[in-house]
């Protein structure tokens, strides 16, 4: 068995968004339900509140699906035909910007004492991330025993799963510009204050007295930070403000 993540970074036309929730919900969970390996999927939208904001979101929404796969080869490609029914039936908005990213995840989930098993999660980010060449070891350590703790100890942030493009894709097949995945969870109702604690700690001035260890040399430049909020199932936690600050210190712990 192994574990696959596909990200499904779309957008809906105008008018049509409750008509997509109700397929996600509805015909397409049961539809997914009868795939070999399917453990869950849920589905968000981009948050106003952004750590990098000069980062284009050209996806308002973004469905994550998990796998553990017996026959990866055979069971992933079973997930296109079942999200081209909301191609074909025009739930997908054809303005180019429609994505499928496959990733072979490296582990499970990664928790922090944050994680509340109680609690849904309120929302994700996805980081499309590359390492510098000649420096895959390095990058995997640094990620896996110091930043991947530094950042799901965040407040609001709880937990984290990494993955590399896998070889095996759906169509439509797209150019991917990152190599690595990383998707991290967060519950908390404020997600302000969790990115301005990011921030504060990547600079040194957290009040929590926390300071984030300078960003490897190994971790390429090249990479886009995306953040949504939960918006499928029974329950997700409400939006806020924009924030109109300087969160640009955090690029650079990315």
């Amino acid at each position: 068995m192994a574990l696959y993540t596909t990200i499904h970074l779309h957008n809906v036309p105008a008018g049509r968004e409750a008509e997509y929730a109700a397929w996600f919900d509805g015909p397409h969970r049961q539809a997914l339900a009868a795939l070999r390996g399917f453990r869950e999927t849920d589905r968000y939208e981009v948050t106003p509140q952004q750590i990098m904001p000069d980062i284009p979101q050209p996806w308002r929404f973004l469905s994550v699906y998990d796998f553990d796969l017996p026959s990866p080869a055979i069971d992933l490609p079973a997930l296109g035909p079942l999200i081209a029914a909301a191609r074909d039936a025009g739930l997908v908005a054809d303005d180019e910007t429609e994505r499928l990213y496959s990733y072979e995840m490296y582990t499970d989930w990664k928790i922090s004492p944050n994680w509340n098993r109680a609690e849904p999660l309120s929302g994700v980010s996805i980081i499309l991330a590359n390492y510098v060449p000649g420096r895959h070891a390095e990058y995997q350590d640094w990620y896996e025993n110091v930043h991947s703790v530094e950042v799901i100890n965040v407040p609001g942030h709880v937990g984290m799963m990494r993955g590399k493009l896998s070889a095996l894709q759906i169509e439509p097949r797209h150019y991917c510009p990152g190599d690595q995945l990383v998707l991290c969870a967060q519950q908390t109702d404020n997600l302000l204050f969790t990115l301005k604690d990011f921030s504060a700690r990547a600079g040194g001035r957290s009040p929590s007295g926390i300071a984030m260890q300078p960003r490897s040399a190994s971790g390429s430049t090249a990479r886009t930070v995306h953040y949504f909020r939960k918006v499928s199932g029974s329950r997700f936690w409400p939006g806020g403000i924009a924030y109109a600050g300087d969160l640009s210190v955090y690029r650079d712990l990315l």
